[in-house]
């Protein structure tokens, strides 16, 4: 129904400014609304917005959706007559969802800037609908003089048991050492992404893996890897400055209690490197450590759900205009240095090379023969829906860890999985 609206609002704003003897746009050069679906790059988006326009006089807006919201976001927006011309499909579920609203991109000049084809997505007709703007990678945050200063080094931490081992021994003597183990794990919308997003891939990247990977969304899961998600969500929960039983409404700042030497360890991902490595400049990434059988050789949590798309309902002037803009982006040096230092390695030829530590720990476990664990989290099926039940049982379970309610996890993770499937597939 979203769909209709949308397409209706765009037909009858076209034909209607047609009949007047004008065009859908008073401005013949185009303009831009990037819809933009990253928090943490609104600041330089606006920037960019800004510089760019003083450079062309093309009117460039940006809005930024809140954290976790990006999805209600844009269906209100491209209900709008001002549609944005350029915004996010992500994965597969956003490409059946928003594929037929997308521009085929295929030999475009932004796809020819590229320097791999690795994260396109493509629809069931073969149409390029969404090119990949950055490439991230996530897991566990260090900083390596915290270790050290409690009396263990950085070589104990290549497994789940030596993880396990000095996070439970720097929490216990927290008060001695004046730091945690662990930042806060809030599961308020600014927090909780990290685990019911990012975590929740331990569990479902090793199902792909034993599948022989996946190539579309599966119908349901088997939950053969939750208790390895159980084992790293209870050390950090258990192992934290924050009480479990106060995470629900967040409030705690993860970041700063890294940066301020509280935390040893911070669960994030690359796009923290620009903040935090200046305050911990030897900060380093370890991958999610979860006990499973030959882990030595994990490495980090690779991919990207960051992915443009031009919104083919724009008119000719608007979609030239945005095409510029995301060149100009990805090729120009002051432009595409500034995407680089806020996103780490940007796929495209003539953007300047990642200056990013935690990429660069990222390309060394590959160089050491360690296997990369792929963003399978991105099939997650009705992503919002889906994740808002698993906060749901994780705070319940923050609040009380009995196995009553980590069954509720189990439920909400594995059957809420095959729910959503059947929602978002009829």
């Amino acid at each position: 129904m979203k769909k209709i609206i949308a397409l209706a609002l765009t037909l009858v704003m076209v034909f209607a400014l047609a009949a007047a003897g004008g065009t859908a746009y008073a401005d013949s050069e185009g303009s831009v609304y990037w819809l933009n679906f990253k928090p943490e790059l609104d600041e330089a988006a606006q920037g960019l917005a800004k510089l760019y326009t003083e450079k062309t006089g093309v009117p460039v807006k940006v809005v930024t959706a809140a954290s976790g919201t990006y999805s209600q976001t844009l269906t209100s927006e491209m209900d709008k007559s001002s549609a944005p011309t350029l915004f996010i499909i992500g994965n597969q579920a956003g490409v059946k969802e928003w594929g037929e609203f997308a521009m085929d991109l295929t030999d475009t000049p932004i796809a020819n800037e590229l320097s791999t084809d690795a994260y396109n997505l493509y629809d069931e007709d073969g149409r390029l609908v969404s090119i990949g703007y950055c490439y991230e990678c996530y897991g566990i945050i260090v900083n390596p003089d915290l270790i050290e200063a409690a009396g263990h080094s950085m070589d104990e931490l290549e497994n789940f048991e030596g993880l396990k081992a000095v996070a439970e021994d720097i929490h216990a003597r927290a008060d001695e050492l004046g730091f945690d183990a662990f930042s806060s794990s809030d599961m308020d919308g600014s927090s909780s992404w990290r685990f019911t997003g990012h975590m929740a891939n331990l569990e479902y990247f090793y199902e792909e893996r034993d599948a022989g990977g996946w190539t579309e969304c599966p119908a349901e899961l088997s939950g053969a890897y939750m208790e390895n998600f159980k084992n790293l969500y209870d050390l950090c929960i258990n192992n934290s400055l924050t009480d479990p039983k106060d995470l629900a409404t967040g409030g705690h700042d993860a970041e700063n209690e890294f940066k301020t030497g509280k935390a040893a360890f911070f669960v994030n991902g690359s796009w923290e490197y620009a903040a935090v490595s200046k305050d911990v400049p030897n900060a380093t990434m370890i991958p999610y450590y979860c006990g499973v059988e030959g882990e030595e050789k994990a490495g980090l949590n690779c991919g990207t759900e960051n992915c443009w798309a031009i919104n083919d309902m724009a008119s000719d002037a608007d979609k030239k205009a945005t095409m510029d803009f995301m060149v100009w982006l990805v090729s120009d040096p002051e432009a595409a240095g500034i995407m680089v230092e806020q996103l780490g390695i940007l796929p495209y030829k003539n953007a300047p090379e990642s200056e990013n530590g935690f990429l660069t720990d990222a390309a060394d476990y590959i160089a050491d023969g360690c296997y990369v664990m792929d963003w399978a989290t991105n099939y997650q099926p009705n992503v919002d829906e889906y994740r808002a039940a698993l906060v749901s049982a994780l705070n319940a379970y923050n609040a009380d860890q009995s196995d009553a309610n980590w069954e509720q996890v189990k439920t909400a993770f594995v059957d809420g999985w095959a729910v959503q499937y059947q929602a978002a597939n009829g």
